[in-house]
């Protein structure tokens, strides 16, 4: 069965193209690219008017099973992560029970196979059930389908079991993606420490806490010749330093959650446990730094952190809410509203951290590109349109966004993978 995409306006990571095309996908790759191409046996569609580009890639997620499925299952997950035009999501070990071994990672895999909408490659766990004691069997982790291994939600804090791990995982050929928290420094705080902090009487969680795991893991990266991928920066001190280490040439890559770049500790002001995440969210000087790391290339990629939680939990007051937000869904429209509209960023640079770095950062042969024999994997976006986010529309089990209620620019109109139609609005 063909998939035929008329007038595609195409934005690739180096370029985005003047004029409109056509894009054949046959057997789930894409066979042709011309002017004007004619296909009477398979499906057609009309981006004309929208952008087309290459299949968005969530490296961050959490999808809450095995062990929480009334908060997410893969299958509501993915469902949402097509809704907001991802074709491939990684989803983290902080599951109950942890993906730490061969048979909770098989689990996921044969789950996201028998639901065959997009991609789901699941991310193991660096040290037995996230304790920081003991470290996993990576070998048999990444033979039974994870891409990556993180302790998210957790630091590996005992630098030498770090120091293990990225020996281990360098002979092994796996990347290891830190969850950057002294927890003795952030010690139970709910929100960025500061004045806001002050005010409000919340336990605050100093920047100190990130920047710390930031510096030491470059360190431990730079001495091993290893690499290390630092989830949700969040703070203008871990930017510096990243940006430092890739000048000295240190194989350090970094991401950023649209919430960083989007919202700041005032948020926190109305008491809304949505808003509560980890790392908290910061200073506006924080996130302009982040939105500045972003446009010079210091953040290689954007990450959702999708993290639902069931409403009684985030109804909890501010010290015992759970920390995390749903963005899978918003993650378009918030890059376009925050990042495009404002000349940050352009289409094709959002193209790199949505797309192309992802791809390049995990080694996903075939993805991050729109071009012959690279995987039909494509995400049309009308970026013009603007609409509320509205609870009811999630497809997500969970509706624990902030943006509820905001308006916002871009919107996906179709997500396709590996050549068929996963969403069309």
């Amino acid at each position: 069965m063909s998939l035929l995409i008329k007038n595609a306006m195409i934005v690739n990571a180096d370029k985005m193209e003047k004029n409109p095309q056509d894009i054949l996908i046959e057997k789930g790759v894409i066979k042709r690219i011309a002017s004007s191409i004619k296909e009477d046996k398979g499906k057609t569609i009309d981006a004309k008017g929208k952008l087309v580009l290459p299949g968005l890639i969530d490296i961050h997620v959490h999808f809450r099973e095995p062990g929480d499925e009334h908060k997410e299952t893969v299958e509501t997950g993915v469902m949402a992560a097509a809704k907001g035009g991802f074709t491939t999501v990684m989803c983290m070990p902080n599951t109950a029970p942890v993906i730490d071994n061969r048979s909770i990672a098989e689990m996921v895999v044969n789950e996201s196979k028998r639901i065959g909408l997009i991609n789901v490659i699941p991310i193991g766990a660096i040290t037995k059930s996230l304790k920081s004691q003991e470290l996993t069997d990576m070998f048999e982790l990444k033979d039974a389908g994870c891409g990556a291994l993180s302790d998210d939600g957790n630091c590996v804090s005992d630098s030498h079991l770090m120091r293990m791990a990225m020996e281990y995982a360098k002979m092994v050929g796996i990347l290891l993606i830190e969850h950057c928290e002294d927890h003795q420094l952030s010690s139970g705080g709910v929100m960025n420490e500061g004045v806001t902090s002050t005010i409000l009487g919340l336990k605050g969680d100093p920047g100190i806490s990130e920047s710390i795991i930031v510096a030491r893991d470059i360190e431990l990266a730079d001495y091993f010749d290893s690499r290390i991928h630092f989830a949700h920066i969040s703070l203008k001190r871990s930017v510096e330093l990243i940006r430092e280490a890739k000048a000295r040439g240190i194989k350090v890559t970094a991401e950023a959650a649209p919430h960083h770049f989007a919202l700041t500790e005032e948020e926190l002001k109305s008491f809304n446990t949505n808003a509560k995440v980890h790392p908290p969210l910061r200073t506006k000087e924080d996130v302009k730094a982040v939105k500045a790391a972003l446009k010079d290339g210091t953040i290689d990629c954007i990450a959702t952190d999708h993290a639902p939680h069931a409403r009684e939990d985030k109804e909890k007051d501010m010290d015992h809410a759970p920390c995390g937000m749903i963005g899978l869904e918003t993650a378009v429209g918030l890059a376009v509203t925050e990042l495009i509209e404002p000349k940050i960023l352009t289409w094709p640079q959002l193209v790199e951290k949505m797309s192309a770095a992802p791809a390049n950062i995990m080694g996903f042969k075939g993805k991050g590109a729109i071009q012959e024999g690279m995987d039909g994997d494509l995400t049309i976006i009308d970026p013009e349109a603007e609409w509320e986010v509205r609870e009811e529309d999630f497809v997500s089990k969970s509706s624990n966004s902030p943006f509820i209620g905001r308006t916002l620019k871009g919107q996906v109109a179709a997500t396709i993978c590996a050549g068929k139609i996963v969403y069309q609005q």
